[in-house]
């Protein structure tokens, strides 16, 4: 059942074509002085570009023991699914969340119903940072929508596991506290990177998510 649910998010592996390493919105540079342009580079060249390959071979992979009728191959290939497919999910929506002309706070229906799911902007903004900064090891804070609720949702979410497909939460802002996100410009100390990140959400991107996740 578990398996099932992590493959929806990645379409019909029978028939799809290829993922391939989305375009940032931005240059490299364009978010420093508070994420570096060595990082970004990096973080998108590198380790997005590898999750894409790896979740390509995984795929073909797949296809080729679903042929089979190898049900062991298809069940040893879940993890790699789910990582390299999880990655890529996260990082496509990461790069997106991210903008030189981002931080303040979100206007209209989403500052209202943040307001009204947390009590303040400044409580929301507390309660994320505090559970991305909380990561064991290495994952993803979350602001999700639940949609059966109608209200909005922080979570946490383990290495690269997909917040829809982990917790049914629709994914609206995604924090990556891996430390290739931030190491080579804030070393160890995450709550810096935290602290620096909120200067380059892109509320509108957000809002957006938010919107379309209550049609």
């Amino acid at each position: 059942r578990g398996s099932a649910k992590l493959i929806a998010p990645l379409g019909c592996l029978v028939s799809r074509q290829k993922h391939t390493l989305p375009d940032l919105p931005y240059d490299y540079g364009a978010l420093e002085p508070h994420i570096s342009a060595e990082i970004m580079q990096l973080h998108h060249s590198k380790h997005h570009a590898t999750y894409v390959n790896n979740l390509n071979v995984a795929e073909e992979k797949y296809k080729e023991a679903l042929a089979k009728g190898d049900v062991t191959a298809q069940v040893s290939l879940q993890p790699a699914l789910k990582f390299n497919g999880g990655g890529h999910i996260n990082h496509t929506i990461f790069w997106t969340n991210l903008s030189p002309n981002g931080g303040g706070e979100p206007k209209g229906e989403l500052l209202e119903a943040i307001k009204r799911d947390f009590g303040s902007f400044a409580n929301f903004k507390e309660k994320l940072t505090a559970v991305s900064v909380g990561v064991q090891g290495s994952g993803w804070g979350w602001l999700g929508y639940n949609k059966e609720q109608g209200r909005l949702q922080i979570a946490a979410c383990a290495n690269q596991d997909p917040l829809q497909g982990t917790t049914g939460l629709i994914p609206l802002l995604g924090i990556d506290v891996w430390e290739h996100a931030y190491y080579l410009q804030y070393k160890n100390v995450r709550p810096d990177y935290l602290k620096a990140i909120w200067n380059v959400i892109n509320w509108e991107n957000v809002s957006s998510r938010y919107a379309t996740s209550k049609k």
